[in-house]
């Protein structure tokens, strides 16, 4: 059994192993492995019935089954989210010296769901499972804007006075058109907030990243700066996660 598993995986090493190359021949794949063809016949066959490999009608090519695609996607989707973003949250706090923040959408608010604290003594509070509704800071901004325009317009609806929803709306657009959002003193006067979204698979809103200071920190001559980590490091989440 064991042997068995061990050559499955050979011959599917091989159908991956060259990225300019569809499909492999029986010949190929018995040179490429050294393995006979009855045993190759065999296994492929085996594989083929799981969908792990499939063989082209015409050419009776071998290539890699669309299994692994339904495999891939559903590891996709059980990543641990903060596990993923722990490091590099980490590593933005060294660099920039301030708080970082992880939210997520849930329903109508942003939900706080991880957090590294500044090193410095003077530093904005947050506490992990607060929630704010996702027309207020820059991280639920970021996210609110990144969704789909029928889930965006439910939720203004729901939250923003009928007479300020068009000047809402030019806010989130300039913020999808940038790719940040910034808030001054919405949550907590006299802090300042840089947010950039955190898009999963099929480029859906899974989260937001943010930088979070108390506001005489943020200088004009440093925002720039500010904001090209937070995109970097929110994009690498992103990537990490699967975004494609």
């Amino acid at each position: 059994m064991v042997q068995s598993i061990d050559r499955a995986m050979e011959i599917i090493s091989v159908l991956v192993s060259d990225e300019t190359k569809t499909d492999w021949s029986i010949s190929e794949l018995s040179q490429a492995t050294s393995l006979p063809l009855s045993t190759l016949h065999r296994i492929l066959g085996s594989l083929i019935s799981h969908g792990l490999t499939s063989q082209d009608p015409v050419t009776k090519h071998y290539r890699i089954g669309h299994t692994w695609i339904t495999i891939g996607m559903r590891l996709l989707d059980k990543i641990d989210f903060r596990y993923v973003a722990k490091p590099v949250m980490e590593r933005l706090a060294r660099e920039v010296e301030e708080s970082i923040c992880l939210n997520i959408p849930s329903g109508l608010e942003g939900l706080l769901i991880d957090k590294v604290e500044s090193p410095l003594k003077l530093r904005v509070a947050e506490d992990l499972g607060d929630r704010i509704p996702l027309t207020v800071g820059a991280p639920n901004k970021a996210m609110l804007a990144f969704m789909p325009k029928m889930e965006v317009e439910r939720i203004v609806e729901q939250l923003v006075p009928a007479e300020q929803r068009a000047d809402f709306f030019k806010q989130l657009s300039a913020i999808k058109e940038k790719g940040y959002a910034i808030s001054y003193s919405e949550r907590t006067e006299g802090t300042t907030a840089i947010g950039a979204p955190v898009l999963g698979r099929n480029r859906k809103v899974v989260g937001a990243l943010s930088i979070n200071a108390v506001a005489f920190r943020i200088t004009e001559d440093r925002m720039p700066t500010l904001i090209a980590k937070v995109r970097e490091a929110a994009e690498e989440i992103s990537l990490l996660i699967g975004n494609n």
